[in-house]
């Protein structure tokens, strides 16, 4: 088949998943809890020789569903235009520290959970500057996690995963932060010391730091949603760009759908064979069935195969 036709046949088919891909937004949308992130793509030609820089803006949802929008920056009204401006009743976007997440709940009055592995990462980066510094600071951040595996382990229910919290995690954050507090004091490092920084990002981010402490539903991270957006990644390693916008947007939406595939333990084969002709005969009032989550609950005992 010539790269044209392969190009048209890949359009045809990614328009009749769109109306399902917006299904699974909607879908997200309504989520108390949402995680957020932003990862670059090269897409669109930008002159000879040359390709945009652009931005997939993932979104992970309460239900194990993520989506992929695409927009052609990192500029801050992307995420309005992502989320919309209609807040859910007590919600909460979990992110790391850019600002336009900050911008965004503020203005829609969300309430605004920061990543832990995030505050992480900037100490372990640190480590060279400041060895001993860094490796206490990681430790209060170990024991942290240390409370979540132990959650996990003992699978605790959502009253008890917030009394657990509180007995565990929480003691470990005042010392953490009133440890951060005294480096302040006791170093006076300069500013651009990366360590210096490090404590500032973790300072700075106390409130939202702390919003998993009283929220059982809230994650102590974003790293669900980073697992899950490694598709793009790994992407920009193999297929390296996209020549379109509209490309990178079919890849968005084609993504979101396969990556929800396999949270759900979908074999994303079997589901794209069957909703490609189950299209066409669904009701398009009730496209949302198409989407993987619930087409696991209607269809999959049954899926339409295919004739080849």
């Amino acid at each position: 088949v010539s790269r044209p036709w392969l190009t048209q046949i890949g359009q045809q088919g990614i328009a009749l998943l769109e109306p399902i891909y917006e299904a699974q937004l909607a879908s997200i949308r309504t989520s108390r809890v949402k995680a957020m992130d932003e990862t670059p793509i090269k897409a669109g030609r930008a002159g000879p020789g040359k390709l945009k820089a652009a931005y997939f803006w993932p979104i992970y949802g309460e239900l194990d569903e993520i989506c992929f929008p695409f927009f052609e920056s990192r500029r801050i009204e992307h995420v309005e235009q992502a989320l919309g401006l209609t807040p859910v009743e007590r919600g909460v976007l979990l992110s790391d520290g850019y600002t336009a997440y900050a911008h965004y709940t503020k203005k829609t009055g969300l309430t605004h959970a920061q990543c832990w592995a995030h505050t992480r990462r900037h100490l372990f980066e640190a480590k060279d500057v400041e060895p001993a510094v860094a490796a206490r600071g990681l430790d209060f951040i170990g024991g942290l996690y240390a409370v979540e595996e132990r959650i996990r382990e003992q699978k605790l229910s959502t009253a008890k995963k917030l009394d657990y919290r509180l007995t565990y995690a929480k003691p470990i954050v005042e010392q953490f932060f009133a440890w951060v507090n005294e480096q302040f004091e006791a170093q006076g490092l300069l500013p651009s010391n990366p360590m210096t920084k490090a404590l500032a990002y973790a300072r700075e981010r106390r409130f939202g730091l702390e919003v998993y402490l009283t929220d059982p539903d809230v994650p102590i991270d974003t790293n669900h949603l980073e697992r899950a957006l490694r598709v793009i990644p790994m992407g920009r390693r193999n297929w390296l760009f996209c020549w379109t916008e509209l490309g990178a947007r079919h890849v968005g939406i084609m993504q979101s759908l396969i990556v929800t595939c396999r949270l759900h333990e979908i074999d994303p084969y079997d589901y794209l064979v069957d909703v490609l002709q189950r299209v066409g005969q669904h009701p398009a009032s009730r496209v949302e069935e198409l989407t993987p989550r619930l087409w696991k609950q209607h269809f999959a005992a049954n899926p339409l195969r295919s004739t080849l």
